[in-house]
């Protein structure tokens, strides 16, 4: 069990540090047009895990078309305000911080569709879950533009805006493929008999998981402003995780083969 555990953090600290803008993204930019702006949006979102465990759980319980436009456009709207204005005014903060945020986001969204506030803190019902979504994607809109401003988007004019909105176009792209993807999951439990254990197991494992990314989040912001504080710099630490993965590998195998 210790070993899966181990496997398992070691995954999401090595997706954590990969989460970010690779450096062949950024030289691929460099002479790209918006079509790859649009393709790297879709792709960091596709691979974004904090945001689809978000969105996972946004659209859990929802069951009727309408439902599921409001809150993915009211969700949309949020991410697209702080994604558009923040990156082209410049605003950006230590990414490893609002990804902590996003991490509490999944959390708060495993904990409310569990029911949470009321049977935890006797709440006749929880916070406006709509508001609540809002705020929560100009938060995960944040987070994006920390990673877009990674990428050479120019000098302040039409062209570096044109780029900001192909990367938001992307995203959006890439929301919709997720979106389609859970929902076919979704559907295909609803009216089971196991519906009522797997709602219990999912979002508690959506509570599990992001706390472990909010622990990871933070774990890798005490290496970037401490890194002297491990005993060796973050290229090196990175390199070490790279190296217990191989060796978390090794293991896997030599017990595959037992």
């Amino acid at each position: 069990m210790k070993r899966y555990l181990y496997l398992g953090l070691l995954f999401f600290a090595n997706n954590s540090f990969a989460h970010g803008i690779s450096d062949e993204a950024k030289k691929s930019m460099i002479e790209g047009g918006y079509l790859k702006y649009i393709w790297l949006g879709a792709e960091h979102m596709i691979t974004g895990y904090d945001h689809l465990l978000f969105l996972f759980g946004v659209i859990f319980f929802l069951t009727t078309f309408k439902d599921i436009v409001k809150f993915i456009s009211v969700f949309t709207l949020g991410h697209s305000i702080t994604l558009i204005f923040a990156t082209f005014m410049e605003i950006t903060a230590n990414y490893w911080l609002v990804d902590a945020v996003i991490a509490l986001s999944v959390c708060y969204k495993g904990f409310d569709n569990n029911d949470g506030f009321q049977n935890y803190f006797g709440m006749k019902k929880a916070p406006n879950l709509l508001l609540m979504v809002f705020i929560f994607g100009l938060i995960h809109g944040f987070g994006l533009s920390t990673r877009l401003q990674q990428l050479p988007l120019g000098e302040k004019g039409g062209g570096m805006f044109m780029r900001i909105i192909s990367f938001n176009v992307g995203v959006e792209f890439g929301q919709i493929v997720a979106l389609a993807i859970m929902m076919l999951i979704l559907s295909s439990v609803r009216n089971t008999q196991v519906f009522k254990r797997f709602s219990k197991i999912s979002n508690d494992g959506l509570v599990l998981a992001g706390f472990m990314l909010l622990l990871l989040q933070l774990h890798g912001y005490q290496h970037s402003v401490n890194p002297d504080e491990y005993g060796f710099s973050k290229d090196n630490h990175i390199h070490h995780h790279e190296d217990l993965d191989e060796q978390a590998e090794r293991e896997s195998s030599h017990h595959d083969s037992l």
